[in-house]
């Protein structure tokens, strides 16, 4: 589909700058599929010539010519010689403002910057001077009803037995490591060697990693059930198999969806003996003066992850009925770009909700095996709720800022201001910019909702996540945690849930 439009510019006025005049434009542009354009402009001879007599005009008072004093040469002369620099300083100038007049007058509303091969472009001797660039653009598309949606939300309190597992968990970190020569049971860790084998083509490995023995192992691009199953009999030195899918979404094209061999070898097994809750570990956790405070200061951070869970089922909830008319599709080179801004948004979220390494590292394995998807959906929903922001005048404050920098420095142990310089040095604003717009424009609609309350259980986890690829490479190099079991944690309440 084919759209065409001309802008004609008006006659410049007496006094009127000449070089603030809109040029007289020819655009033609192609809807490529829902979110992106083919532009061809076409700048008449007439435009490009103005602009090379401003540019001469300019250059007369100080135009160096053999045989003349600065300022004396003839136009005919300043504009023979300097003719190769000012045609590329006119060319520069005239595809800056075109490409600024298109985008206005046009409203593209792009959503990247476009993508023009500039040294393509010649300003011609004659005739006019045409370009043209790819563009991805927001969505058109209906607002979908979203006032008086049927939500069911999450509510609990949180009690002391909420407490004094989170607690357990925690001393689980601050553990004292004792090697143990039998094979493993649930909650022990081995340290392993990893080998990834297509058939006899070694994939990747990895040595002495630290797992906790649980059903499911998570990788960055696969998983495997059973895996207390698998190492229920294997003591140190013991090699044990097991065929692993990698995703089909991992980052090696050829190997996705295929089942490869793990082998596993036990370098070491290790129970955890749980320390006392002693003034020294009190101080090591946080220099909390009493068990009390530590309870409290847990409690709270239950409360954040709880709120958590609630704004996330509610999301699923508003957005599953928000794209359901959503059926437009969006470029895979989008997605691509996007997936890598969907992992870091989401573990700023988890951050700023007081969610600790271990679980950070589950969540964002889960959602890199399947990238591609959960970014479809995210930008859908994403597009929707700003259209929604746009029209009920919701907009980002300084003041917003401010609070989920406190948040996410809060739960890090960082000062606002690291956390504030590095969001800005990994060029996380504009993500930080999404999530404030998204969590006020979702405010809004769940005011507008009716809500049924309905009990809420925390999650158990029931996998370890790695941080390694079985393919050897990773979609995406975020900043996610490293693993950090028992005597190696970070000295802060960790709440593994």
């Amino acid at each position: 589909m084919s759209d065409s439009a001309t802008a004609i510019a008006p006659s410049t006025s007496a006094g009127e700058d000449p070089v603030a005049q809109p040029l007289k434009l020819d655009v033609s542009i192609e809807s490529v599929s829902t979110c992106q354009r083919r532009v061809k402009v076409s700048i008449p001879r007439e435009d490009i010539d103005r602009h090379f007599d401003e540019a001469v005009a300019e250059l007369m008072p100080t135009a160096l010519l053999p045989g003349f004093r600065p300022g004396r040469a003839p136009r005919r002369l300043v504009s023979s010689r300097f003719r190769t620099e000012l045609s590329d300083q006119i060319r520069s100038k005239l595809l800056a403002a075109a490409m600024t007049q298109v985008t206005e007058q046009q409203k593209l509303s792009p959503i990247s910057e476009p993508d023009i091969d500039v040294a393509a472009v010649s300003l011609p001797d004659e005739g006019p001077m045409t370009f043209e660039f790819a563009i991805e653009v927001r969505p058109e598309f209906e607002m979908p009803k979203w006032k008086g949606l049927a939500i069911s939300r999450p509510t609990r309190t949180v009690g002391d037995a909420d407490v004094d597992e989170a607690l357990g968990n925690i001393l689980r970190e601050r553990s004292r490591l004792v090697p143990h020569d039998g094979p493993p049971v649930a909650g022990d860790l081995v340290v392993a060697n990893l080998r990834f084998l297509d058939g006899t083509t070694l994939l990747s490995e990895s040595g002495e990693l630290e797992i906790i023995v649980r059903p499911k192992l998570s990788f960055a691009d696969a998983s495997l059930s059973g895996f207390d199953a698998l190492v229920r009999k294997a003591k140190p030195g013991t090699t044990v198999t097991a065929e692993v899918k990698i995703s089909d979404e991992a980052a090696v094209e050829a190997l996705r969806g295929k089942a490869v061999t793990m082998e596993l070898t036990v370098v070491e097994v290790k129970k955890l003996e749980l320390p006392e809750l002693s003034a020294a570990v009190l101080e090591e956790l946080g220099g909390f003066e009493s068990a009390e405070a530590l309870r409290e200061a847990v409690k709270k951070q239950l409360e954040g992850q709880l709120e958590w869970h609630r704004r996330r089922q509610v999301r699923q909830q508003v957005a599953s009925a928000l794209t359901a008319s959503a059926t437009w599709d969006l470029p895979p080179e989008l997605l691509k770009r996007q997936s890598l801004r969907e992992l870091e948004r989401s573990i700023l979220e988890l951050r700023r909700s007081g969610f600790d390494d271990d679980s950070i590292r589950r969540h964002v394995n889960e959602l890199r095996q399947s990238a591609l998807a959960s970014t479809a959906r995210a930008l859908k929903e994403h597009f929707i709720l700003e259209k929604i922001a746009e029209a009920e005048g919701i907009a980002d404050t300084a003041a917003d800022y401010d609070e989920e920098i406190r948040a996410i420095a809060a739960q890090s142990g960082e000062s606002p201001r690291r956390v504030r310089a590095s969001l800005e040095k990994r060029g996380l604003m504009d993500v930080l910019r999404n999530q404030i717009i998204e969590r006020k424009t979702l405010e809004v609609v769940e005011r507008n909702a009716k809500f049924t309350d309905t009990p809420f259980e925390f999650p158990r986890p029931d996998a370890d996540a790695v941080d390694h690829a079985v393919c050897g490479a990773v979609v995406g190099e975020e900043e996610i945690p490293s693993a950090k079991h028992a005597e190696s944690a970070e000295a802060r309440p960790g709440v593994r849930r």
